[in-house]
């Protein structure tokens, strides 16, 4: 997998025509992850195909979407090798707020990385 830190015009015009669609859903996630204790700092995978990280949110198919979405946490990341923990200082500095943006992970054949994208204004 390629890393690269921009997101380009393919990805986010597909990620943003899908997050407008799913952003009550995962913002609510988002919600429930904090206040229940898992963690506050909820991330987001999302992919085209089935992968491990998280529990499994929205079904592309189902929901009739280019991206499934996942839901999981920094711990999870730490634990999975994916976050150093020498760097979890630096995630969190980086974390953008919560109630404002999603953490999304986006993993995809050429395109790896995290991006914060923010919620739709109400």
């Amino acid at each position: 997998m390629h890393n690269d830190p921009e997101l380009s015009g393919k990805y986010l015009g597909t990620i943003s025509g899908d997050f407008v669609k799913v952003a009550d859903t995962v913002k609510e996630a988002s919600y429930q992850i904090r206040t229940r204790g898992f963690s506050d700092h909820p991330i987001f995978p999302v992919c085209k195909e089935e992968q491990p990280i998280g529990q499994i949110l929205i079904d592309k198919d189902l929901a009739h979407t280019t991206w499934n979405y996942y839901a999981s946490f920094l711990d999870e990341f730490v634990q999975r090798g994916l976050i150093d923990e020498a760097k979890v200082d630096a995630f969190k500095k980086a974390y953008k707020d919560p109630d404002e943006f999603c953490c999304l992970f986006v993993v995809d054949k050429e395109f790896t990385n995290f991006v914060f994208i923010p919620y739709p204004e109400d």
